[in-house]
């Protein structure tokens, strides 16, 4: 079984792509992939070749006050994309295709 990982984060306050934004993708207590958001606010492949199980998504996203949004999230096999929005004032996640 092999998972994969995708996102991207969206500054719905600027209304563009949140560009430089580091995220983790952690199991347990370890760090199991890492990057920075591309022009186009998207990592590509945070995590490949991961084993079904409970990850965390760490986001440190352009706010002035969420400083970081952390998601719990549930990966099968096959590939999951889990994007974030992020204003000021609120921010939300879905999962994406």
């Amino acid at each position: 079984m092999s998972v994969s990982l995708s996102t991207h984060v969206l500054d719905t306050g600027r209304g563009e792509p949140a560009r430089g934004v580091r995220v983790e993708l952690l199991r347990g207590g370890d760090v199991v992939g890492f990057g920075k958001t591309n022009d186009d606010g998207r990592i590509p492949e945070l995590g490949g070749g991961l084993e079904p199980g409970d990850y965390r998504l760490v986001f440190h996203p352009p706010s002035p006050f969420f400083r970081r949004v952390e998601l719990e999230v549930a990966l099968e096999e096959g590939h999951y994309h889990v994007p974030l929005l992020v204003s000021p004032f609120g921010c939300a996640s879905y999962r994406g295709s």
